[in-house]
């Protein structure tokens, strides 16, 4: 058996270079631990300090949305044992934002993915082996985001079932954080959550910030091409993100809710870009899971969202706008 993981934070990582900071400001960054990834902060800044208190966010954020956190809305809402669980109006906000791309992508993207999602150990030390059969069969018995329902701050979701909000909550903290700096007076950043990145304005010289999207083949650091934004977010997933070899295989994290497999088709990543972080993270694993076709019809649907599919076989398809983000 031989294992092999991807660097955390590795999915998309940043090409800063050529930034003149302003007279006023030095280019500070910060980094930290959420999550389950890598989150790095580079902003041009008065006061490094507004970068720590970003992270501070994101672990307050953290304790509020991990599944895994005892007292957090999400361990609250999975030990319910069926009963009406009052959650954060944040929370409430993410379960809603969840259950709409559930239904444009006839439940490719689903929060109660979790029965089946603990069963492979993706995050677990050691070298895991995958779950049986007869394991993932009745786990999915227990998947359907058409059970969990929301009124209000009211989350109820049946005896037996479970969420895991890890496939958009980083993106609600991404649009969280950009907000807090926005309001702290920053004009100029590149914040990291891992696979989403999201930037704010462009470089100081006035040049657009350049993104490097994870080669598939190389997952330590090598890009397959470059993106450039002027703000906005750019949120990829891939089979190489998070995953391990068992026997000669290589099993991913992003599952088949009807089946709790890994999901197999022709893609080895999805990129989505668009204003919203929190979308784009959801958008990421729907449009990953629906394959290159229904996937992309999914995005044309959608207003001011475009896409960027890699093949395993390294191919790359476009939505109808997405190749005008390439890097000139």
């Amino acid at each position: 058996m031989m294992k092999r993981w991807l660097s955390l934070g590795m999915t998309v990582f940043l090409l800063l270079l050529g930034a003149s900071a302003r007279a006023e400001q030095q280019k500070e960054s910060a980094v930290g631990f959420h999550l389950d990834t890598v989150i790095t902060f580079m902003a041009y800044v008065d006061d490094r300090a507004v970068l720590e208190e970003a992270l501070q966010e994101c672990a307050r954020y953290e304790a509020l949305l991990s599944r895994t956190v005892e007292g957090s809305d999400v361990w609250r809402i999975n030990h319910a044992e069926g009963e009406p669980t009052q959650v954060d109006p944040v929370t409430a906000e993410i379960i809603r934002i969840a259950q709409e791309v559930s239904a444009i992508s006839e439940g490719a993207f689903d929060v109660t993915i979790a029965p089946a999602s603990v069963l492979w150990h993706f995050t677990s030390p050691g070298v895991p082996s995958p779950p049986s059969e007869a394991e993932l069969a009745e786990a999915a018995e227990r998947i359907g985001w058409r059970y969990l329902t929301l009124d209000g701050c009211t989350v109820t979701l049946p005896a037996g079932m479970m969420i895991d909000l890890g496939g958009i909550a980083k993106g609600y903290i991404a649009d969280a954080v950009t907000a807090f700096l926005q309001k702290r007076g920053v004009e100029s950043a590149v914040l990291s959550f891992g696979g989403n990145v999201v930037t704010i304005g462009r470089k100081p010289d006035g040049t657009l910030w350049k993104i490097g999207i994870q080669d598939i083949d190389r997952p330590t650091g090598e890009s397959m091409f470059i993106v450039e934004s002027g703000g906005g977010s750019i949120v990829t997933s891939g089979i190489y993100e998070r995953g391990f070899e068992y026997d000669g295989v290589w099993y991913h994290h992003i599952l088949e809710p009807a089946t709790g497999w890994p999901v197999q088709n022709s893609l080895a990543s999805v990129t989505i870009l668009t204003d919203s972080s929190v979308r784009a993270d959801a958008l990421s694993t729907a449009v990953f899971a629906l394959g290159e076709e229904k996937g992309l019809a999914l995005v044309e649907s959608l207003k001011d969202t475009e896409a960027i599919l890699i093949r395993r076989d390294r191919t790359i398809l476009y939505s109808s706008g997405g190749k005008a983000y390439l890097a000139r």
